[in-house]
């Protein structure tokens, strides 16, 4: 009776994974199969490095630039604003702080990383926006930089949690080993414990990284939705996200502007699978 158990198991867990496999290859079909019909009526070319995203001039321009640089600028942004505070905040709750402490700060990030999406675009229009309206004295807050720090407010839960994993992963003989050399705490943590988590650590900022570009409902809320190039955080942007959400229920079924809506989302499908590809690496040299 265990050995049939064990072989129920086991396949149903192996299955699983096929299946999840397939799920992806599925989709990865789904969108190339729409996005192609594009590039029939198309230039490729134009697509890649088109400077203008005007689906509904005469003719229509799907230049993806604007888009690309867009989610680029606030990707940016946020990444430098969440990488440091999120890897500080996890050395402060693996190494620094009581235990008392520590589970109340990880409920509380747990907390947060719940919250929806909206929720938080509702939050940042009503205060973040106002606030850098008035800092900047801007003629809006639906800037790059709003959409920066709300993003790296979302990033930030899984980046510490992750990261707060990989640095209790460190084997206590390192940390033993060095106070036995006459190390101070912060000499173990800056030369012995960030070093041995180091890939954990890379996971955990580009699994981080991977939340915010994937981000829909906040950055459509807060960033402007301006199809053009920014030339700073100051400016509204929109990013390939926010145009796919905005503009997909607005489209006529087998147009152009349809398959270009597909074709952004493969090239946002291609660039998140690079994200989590090379996250996994680094998780999977972390372990060993």
């Amino acid at each position: 009776m265990k050995k049939i158990k064990e072989f129920l198991v086991e396949n149903s867990i192996r299955l699983s994974g096929v299946i999840i496999i397939l799920i992806v290859i599925l989709i990865f079909i789904f969108l190339f199969k729409n996005a192609i019909a594009l590039f029939q009526n198309y230039s490729l070319k134009e697509f890649l490095t088109g400077k203008q995203w005007y689906p509904i001039s005469e003719p229509p321009k799907f230049g993806i630039v604007p888009l690309l640089l867009g989610s680029l600028l606030v990707t940016v942004g946020a990444s430098i604003i969440s990488i440091p505070l999120g890897i500080s905040c996890a050395v402060f709750i693996s190494e620094i702080a009581p235990q008392f402490l520590k589970d109340t700060l990880k409920a509380l990030i747990e907390l947060l990383a719940a919250i929806p999406s909206v929720v938080l675009g509702f939050v940042g229009m009503v205060t973040l926006v106002p606030f850098i309206r008035s800092v900047f004295n801007l003629p809006t807050g639906l800037t790059a930089l709003s959409g920066s720090i709300m993003l790296a407010l979302m990033a930030m839960p899984t980046i510490v949690s992750i990261a707060e994993d990989a640095l209790n992963a460190v084997p206590k003989a390192y940390k033993e080993g060095a106070y036995a050399l006459g190390a101070t705490k912060w000499q173990v943590i800056h030369r012995v414990i960030l070093p041995a988590a180091f890939s954990g650590l890379v996971a955990a900022i580009m699994l981080g990284i991977g939340r915010v570009i994937g981000e829909t409902m906040a950055v459509m809320m807060i960033t402007g939705n301006a199809a053009r190039i920014p030339h700073s955080f100051l400016e509204p942007v929109r990013t390939m996200t926010a145009t796919i959400a905005a503009e997909m229920g607005e489209t006529v079924r087998g147009d152009l502007h349809y398959f270009a809506l597909f074709a952004i989302g493969l090239v946002l499908f291609l660039i998140t699978f690079v994200i989590n590809l090379i996250a996994d690496i680094a998780l999977n040299r972390s372990r060993r």
